[in-house]
């Protein structure tokens, strides 16, 4: 991996334009750069931002308003969940024919990804506001079993909780969305990245058999593994995406 450079997002549109042409124009030139991608945590559709919920953002045409970033280098836009589905399905061998990315972190996101590319028809799927029954109540997934839901309630952060009856518990959480959304999609393999899935191997088992008990019979569990870069997915997401977009525009030429 290059060069890494880390900011604060602004929160109101027009100052994270300014903020993003400023960092980048500062350290790079067009001529050290083949294509750049923005990941952005909401849904996407033709380079506008139509919604990210954390950021507050409603309509946001990102590529209208970046794609000058460097001059003549191309500018993609992608939900970040996509493109770090994206990069986990790519670095399993061999790559399933068909993969759900799951990342908990804050909320929780979701890439679905077919032969090993963003599959186009569930690209705008926001597995996280799942609507689920959950103590008596409906709710989105991601209000009872993100990592935001685990500090709520536990008053921990993932990487400080040891008990594992409290693990069984967050197992349990994390399950109800993954008991709802596996029927429908039934991937080969299940990918948990975010903060969250770094701690994986302390419920992975709980999980996976929470899911085999309470599955219907003729529907397969699916494999379950841990993102191999968990907080750094993303990123490699944004090289593959840009790669394929290179490839696909030389290939036409």
């Amino acid at each position: 991996m290059g060069k890494s450079i880390k900011f604060p997002t602004p929160t109101q549109p027009k100052e994270y334009v300014a903020t993003l042409k400023k960092m980048v124009r500062e350290n790079f030139g067009h001529d050290d750069v083949d294509a750049i991608v923005l990941a952005l945590p909401g849904i996407v559709k033709d380079g506008v931002a139509v919604w990210c919920n954390n950021l507050g953002w409603q309509n946001f045409d990102a590529h209208a308003q970046l794609k000058d970033l460097l001059p003549n280098v191309p500018f993609l836009v992608e939900n970040d969940a996509n493109l770090a589905g994206l990069a986990e399905t790519r670095a399993l061998n061999p790559v399933p024919v068909s993969s759900l990315y799951i990342t908990i972190s804050t909320g929780i996101g979701s890439g679905i990804c077919t032969n090993g590319y963003i599959d186009p028809g569930t690209r705008y799927s926001e597995a996280g506001r799942a609507l689920i029954e959950y103590d008596g109540k409906v709710r989105e997934w991601e209000k009872f079993a993100s990592g935001h839901a685990i500090v709520d309630v536990y008053k921990k952060f993932a990487r400080d909780i040891t008990s594992k009856r409290t693990w069984r518990q967050i197992a349990d959480r994390i399950s109800r969305g993954f008991l709802a959304v596996v029927p429908i999609l039934q991937p080969d393999v299940i990918i948990i990245g975010g903060s969250v899935g770094t701690y994986f191997d302390r419920y992975s088992e709980y999980l996976e058999g929470i899911l085999k008990e309470h599955l219907p019979p003729h529907i397969a569990c699916p494999k379950i593994v841990q993102a191999q870069h968990p907080e750094e997915a993303v990123i490699y997401g944004c090289y593959y995406y840009g790669k394929d977009y290179l490839t696909t525009k030389k290939a036409r030429t």
